[in-house]
């Protein structure tokens, strides 16, 4: 499994890294931009991630906007929906607003 990790918290990247290394292959990125340039990165050398852990707020661009993004790139690229990128959401916001938005967006979980 392949997994990209976009968060600005330097303990919550260094856990969730431990953890998920378990798995498989671990990718880091600290804003919003590093996670689309890693992610398009991966699309371009036919090795997309399976899985993106996305904080919401992160500096240079939120985890909103990211997550728009990504789901957009797939849309251009004709990633068909069973083979995109499974997208949790992992924040400390738990406000209903902010879970309701991530799914709007196309987020595949929430972890808040």
């Amino acid at each position: 499994m392949r997994t990209l990790i976009a968060e600005d918290d330097f303990l919550s990247r260094k856990f969730m890294m431990r953890f998920l290394l378990k798995y498989g292959e671990c990718d880091v990125t600290v804003d919003g931009n590093e996670c689309i340039e890693a992610f398009t990165m991966a699309l371009d050398a036919k090795e997309g991630y399976d899985l993106i852990c996305l904080d919401i707020m992160m500096p240079v661009m939120d985890g909103y906007e990211t997550l728009k993004k990504i789901r957009e790139i797939e849309k251009e690229r004709r990633i068909p929906e069973e083979k995109r990128a499974k997208i949790i959401m992992t924040t400390a916001l738990n406000e209903g607003r902010n879970v309701t938005k991530a799914f709007d967006l196309g987020c595949s979980a929430y972890a808040g």
